[in-house]
């Protein structure tokens, strides 16, 4: 009888154990990696200067990789949600609350609103953080 094993497991391999431990470490680059970057670097000017000439010429193709670089296409787009000004921790649910009404509603997407509801949270630790070290100094002075 053949047991079946779950997952990629392999007997022998505890979880986070090496097959290879004497193997490339971490974070090391392929050693073709670096001379292609060698070879790029060393003409890079020059390479440069011929794709700005290209796009000067109307080749398109050329265009858009220098506005690619010089304005890079934007990854998100603008949300505009009124939200309470949060400067402590009560402000934190009726902001959340806005949000999920706004996503509710269709104003704004789930992406969106999972996007302003994350950084609704590093708010919210700012303030506890301001807060815990207020109390800190307080008992400290009661000392």
């Amino acid at each position: 009888m053949i047991e079946k094993t779950t997952g990629q497991q392999r007997p022998g391999f505890q979880p986070g154990q090496s097959g290879n431990p004497a193997g490339r470490p971490r974070g090391a680059r392929h050693r073709v990696t670096v001379l292609a970057e060698k070879l790029m670097g060393d003409d890079a000017e020059s390479v440069v200067r011929s794709v700005i000439a290209a796009a000067q010429s109307g080749d398109m193709t050329a265009a858009k990789i220098v506005l690619d670089r010089i304005a890079p296409p934007r990854k998100g787009s603008v949300v505009t949600i009124n939200l309470p000004r949060i400067t402590e921790a009560a402000h934190v649910v009726e902001a959340l609350a806005q949000i999920t009404e706004a996503t509710a509603s269709g104003e704004i997407s789930t992406d969106e609103a999972q996007a302003l509801a994350g950084l609704i949270e590093v708010q919210r630790r700012a303030i506890e953080t301001q807060e815990l070290e207020a109390r800190i100094a307080a008992l400290e002075a009661r000392k």
